[in-house]
């Protein structure tokens, strides 16, 4: 019969882990569980329930550094970032109601360490970075119940290998976090977005080339369709009648108000122009950053594919040519959220080989049990680095014992 631990201290995890070790128990990682349907379905014996793993163990807003522990509700780190006007630079989304494990009345679902596990970063990533870029330091426990540590609380407390980087976007696979430690930066004073109607897919990953190509310090560049921009509850968006290509300037009230007319006056050969300002912009971008215009999409499989910029347009249209489906872009066009007609495979073989051309890579993130079970839901790796990840996983979990096949099956 399956167990759960609900551990509450690190030693506590420690003792779970070799327990698990010694009985040849795998165990299923979890936090608030908002991302258990992200990648492929479990394939374990017990779970390690490590939402009592919580709190924030410092935050020195006049150092920019936040440690918590990794069970810690985003929406507690949020909060806490918000009274000292700080924030997470690289954006981390929501992705709960897309996943269908919240419904968004939470404000915030998951977990500090969850974001870190699976390497979250949401509209701002062009310019910041991913999760990964701005992980300070962690606690963790290996798959053989060892503790261990990486990194520390300052940019340059790095010795030895970056394990920082190697446990960001591992799914829990190699070690189960127990503290993390964050660079916060200090929130924008001001935000606005220049808005560009009617553009096609094509012309509006030209427009927003152009804009990053500029000086003026672009934070996001999306691209929603015309039935994408309908759904918005941003009401010019929603209102515009067509397609709705959007890009974002941060920072101080002076600073912003110059760098938008900038664009503005660049944008304005592409389509007729509109602008938001603070409140608006942070409702638009709050929708990209969470996917939020699939989370109402019935039983669609959707796709997340990270493309060069450039073949971004041409990569949906081909995957929509052979299966039905909705299509919006961010990053300034090299990251494409396909929302598609339900199907077995869940329209795989054409959705890889549309990106082998390109190069990048793609991620099946939603869709039924069993198909994320039978369907490569990571881009398959070729044979080295295949063997490299076996290898890896073998170091920090030669039993595996941590979230076996949560990436790729028998690993």
């Amino acid at each position: 019969m399956s167990q759960t631990f609900k551990p509450e201290t690190p030693e506590q995890v420690v003792e779970a882990v070799s327990w698990a070790v010694a009985e040849e128990h795998s165990l299923d990682v979890a936090g608030s569980g908002s991302k258990a349907a992200l990648g492929r379905p479990a394939e374990t014996d017990d779970r390690l329930d490590m939402a009592a793993i919580a709190g924030i163990v410092l935050y020195e807003p006049e150092e920019l550094v936040l440690t918590a522990r990794a069970g810690t509700s985003m929406a507690e780190i949020e909060a806490a970032l918000a009274e000292k006007n700080q924030q997470l630079a690289f954006e981390p989304g929501d992705l709960g109601p897309l996943l269908g494990t919240f419904d968004g009345s939470s404000n915030v679902s998951g977990t500090l360490g969850g974001i870190v596990a699976c390497n979250i970063a949401g509209p701002r990533r062009l310019k910041v970075g991913a999760a990964r870029d701005h992980l300070l330091g962690f606690h963790a426990v290996s798959g053989r119940g060892e503790a261990f540590k990486s990194g520390g609380r300052v940019v340059k407390n790095v010795t030895g290998f970056d394990l920082s980087k190697l446990i960001t976007g591992s799914f829990g696979t190699l070690a189960v976090m127990t503290e993390v430690t964050v660079r916060a930066l200090p929130a924008p004073e001001k935000t606005r977005t220049v808005l560009v109607f009617g553009c096609s897919d094509d012309t509006a990953v030209r427009a927003m080339t152009a804009a990053l190509q500029t000086p003026y310090e672009v934070s996001g560049a999306s691209h929603l369709p015309t039935d994408i921009a309908a759904t918005s509850k941003v009401a010019a968006v929603a209102a515009a009648g067509g397609a709705v290509t959007a890009v974002r300037v941060e920072g101080p009230g002076p600073s912003v108000e110059f760098r938008c007319g900038a664009l503005r006056d660049l944008m304005a050969p592409f389509g007729e122009v509109e602008e938001l300002h603070s409140a608006n912009s942070l409702a638009f971008w709050r929708e990209v950053r969470d996917v939020a215009y699939f989370v109402g999409a019935g039983e669609r499989q959707v796709w997340r594919l990270s493309v060069p910029p450039a073949d971004g347009a041409r990569v949906a249209s081909q995957v929509l040519s052979a299966v039905e489906g909705r299509v919006f872009y961010d990053w300034g066009g090299g990251l494409v959220w396909l929302a598609m007609a339900p199907r077995a495979n869940a329209g795989h073989e054409a959705v890889r080989t549309a990106i082998s051309a390109a190069g990048g890579h793609a991620t099946l993130i939603r869709a039924e049990d069993a198909v994320r079970a039978k369907v490569p839901v990571f881009q398959p790796q070729p044979g080295p680095l295949a063997a490299l990840t076996r290898r890896i996983k073998q170091g920090f979990d030669p039993k595996g014992v941590l979230n076996p096949g949560r990436m790729y099956e028998g690993v």
